[in-house]
């Protein structure tokens, strides 16, 4: 791919976020995060992020500085002190957990109050003919995906082919544009695809990154759109109708 593309995604979600999608994808308690493993995921995505060419916030990088911190502090073995000495030391994740947990609770209020909005759309004052308004449901009413989600799933047939030796395949330039008219004519409107079927014939590392961000770049331009059935569950990729 390019290095000179860039994806220019519309990601309001910042470094908490995906701390938060880390602690729940891992199933886990805030108050027992693993720093060490949470810190190397937490990297992988960052790596992927800069595979894809996609711009991030300073703050993701910050945050990145801040649990290889916290990573190294937890390895330091605590002295040993007599026993009138001792001390309870603060846990080193102690600063993180709090914020994330002060995070959470705004976010979840936030989610509330979008929820009780969107309830309040459809009541409508008491008149003598109520007339039926039925918005029209997703495929499945299955709720769309975050950017974290897509990574995910995009690690996970990445990891194809690891073991390959790049240098000894030759293999056809890709660009993005090909790959985007690819991906249109092979959905047509109004049908669906699972994600990792988008990647079943890619021979190297450099179309699956290709075929992904020309994905990208149809899901923003609202072409197409993601589904999951359920948390880590299966993707689908939908082709919007009259598009």
């Amino acid at each position: 791919m390019d290095d000179s593309y860039k994806v220019k995604l519309d990601i309001f979600e910042g470094p908490l976020d995906l701390l938060l999608y880390l602690i729940k994808k891992d199933e886990v308690d805030i108050l027992d995060v693993n720093i060490e493993r949470i810190t190397r995921q937490y990297i992988a995505y960052i790596d992927t992020f800069k595979m894809l060419n996609i711009d991030l916030a300073g703050e993701f990088i910050v945050m990145a500085a801040t649990l290889m911190y916290l990573k190294s502090r937890m390895l330091i073995p605590k002295p040993v002190q007599p026993p009138e000495e001792e001390g309870e030391d603060e846990d080193p994740r102690w600063e993180l957990i709090r914020q994330l947990i002060e995070y959470k609770k705004f976010k979840d209020a936030a989610s509330f109050l979008q929820k009780r909005q969107l309830q309040m759309e459809h009541v409508y004052p008491a008149t003598p003919e109520v007339p039926e308004m039925q918005k029209e449901a997703e495929p499945g009413g299955l709720p769309e995906l975050g950017i974290f989600d897509l990574i995910r799933a995009f690690q996970k047939v990445l990891a194809r082919f690891e073991k390959v030796d790049l240098r000894e395949i030759a293999d056809d330039h890709f660009t993005v544009a090909d790959k985007i008219e690819y991906l249109l004519g092979a959905l047509t409107p109004g049908t669906q695809i699972a994600f990792m079927n988008l990647f079943a014939a890619a021979t190297t590392r450099e179309e699956v990154i290709v075929t992904f961000v020309a994905m990208l770049e149809l899901i923003k331009l609202r072409q197409f759109r993601v589904n999951q059935d359920h948390l880590l569950g299966e993707i689908t990729l939908f082709r919007n109708e009259n598009t």
